[in-house]
């Protein structure tokens, strides 16, 4: 049985691999197998925070495309250990990804988590379901977007990279929290400060110039 690594590394990588000084630690990794092909405790708690993510279909003539998805935290949601779904919300109506899908089911998924540094690959098929029922399930509450349908992905095998070359990003949001924070925590502190001092001396008197002799 080819191992579950192979969905990525055909002969062609792995001569590349072996060339390059890299094949005898990835042979080490198919002999247990490859890679995960079911959701772990690390990827559920993962897409318990991912709030964007890559989908990449392919089309019928081989070209590849690559389309964002952003929503809540959680918003890719775990159907079963090997499946995931999401709410596919309206956008500019050009439909590449659901045509690609029509005519070939393959797709990738890229998580990228910019604040943690770390991001993850899961390889499989996917497709576009038309059930009234399962898009009102996967849709996020309290979320302003209009679902248009849900994509359900099988995952055929995943893995995740080191933090190399990763820039580390905050989200606009939780910077602004965090700067409010800080910004109140200063205020609370002077005002502590001034109240431990005590009221402030009055000013001296100033004294009066003498007259100035004729």
């Amino acid at each position: 049985m080819k191992p579950s690594s192979d969905i990525a590394f055909t002969p062609r990588i792995k001569s590349i691999q072996t060339e390059r000084g890299s094949r005898a630690a990835y042979a080490r990794q198919e002999q247990k197998g490859g890679w995960p092909t079911a959701v772990t405790p690390h990827l559920a708690a993962t897409l318990a925070e991912t709030n964007s993510f890559y989908l990449a279909t392919v089309s019928s003539e081989g070209q590849p495309y690559i389309q964002h998805r952003g929503g809540p935290k959680g918003f890719l949601r775990i159907i079963d250990e090997t499946t995931l779904g999401f709410a596919d919300f309206a956008g500019n109506r050009q439909y590449i990804t659901t045509g690609n899908l029509a005519d070939n089911p393959r797709a990738f998924l890229f998580l990228m988590d910019y604040v943690n540094r770390r991001r993850v690959k899961i390889w499989g098929t996917a497709k576009v379901v038309a059930d009234p029922d399962l898009l009102a399930r996967l849709f996020p509450e309290v979320y302003e977007a209009r679902p248009e349908q849900a994509i359900l992905f099988s995952i055929a095998a995943w893995d995740r990279n080191c933090p190399q070359h990763i820039p580390q990003m905050f989200p606009a949001e939780e910077v602004t929290a965090a700067v409010d924070s800080l910004v109140a925590r200063i205020k609370t502190l002077e005002a502590e400060l001034a109240q431990a001092r005590g009221p402030s001396p009055p000013p001296a008197p100033v004294a009066e110039a003498a007259p100035a002799r004729a």
